[in-house]
């Protein structure tokens, strides 16, 4: 195949409208834009979101709350999960997804202290609550906050 050769799909591609060519072709004289008005000028039209001078619809909506651009979104890990895992494991973020436990990591993950836990583990983790820290280093693993 050549560049010249190059083809649109059939029936993707079709010609524009003439108009202003004739009362023959159906949109003759005013060009399908019916007679005079805003819309009917060179240039006219409104804006989006103008509704005749009436209040808009994004103005009359309440607005409430602020979303703080600063805020972290961690991703949630509770011991129960964890306890899948095999005694020893260095848990990571990164390893946690390789295992298919999270799907993304986010601003990092937060250990949460939900469940139990009998398996020996190393545990490095952007937050871990005081009950998780409690449980992982009963059961005889290290906790690193990274």
């Amino acid at each position: 195949m050549k560049l010249d050769e190059l083809r649109p799909a059939p029936g993707s591609k079709s010609t524009g409208r003439r108009v202003g060519r004739g009362i023959g072709s159906g949109l003759g004289k005013t060009s399908g834009k019916g007679h005079k008005g805003q819309k009917a000028r060179s240039g006219g039209g409104v804006r989006p979101g103008f509704e005749g001078g009436q209040m808009p619809l994004f103005r009359r909506i309440p607005k409430r709350g602020f979303n703080n651009r600063n805020s972290k979104v961690y991703t949630e890990v509770t011991l129960a999960m964890l306890e899948r895992l095999e005694n020893g494991t260095e848990v990571t973020a990164e390893s946690l997804v390789e295992l298919g436990l999270i799907k993304k990591v986010n601003d990092g993950i937060v250990i949460l202290g939900n469940g139990e836990l009998t398996k020996k583990l190393n545990v490095s983790a952007a937050r871990v609550t005081k009950t998780a820290e409690e449980k992982i280093k009963a059961a005889g693993g290290k906790v690193e906050v990274i």
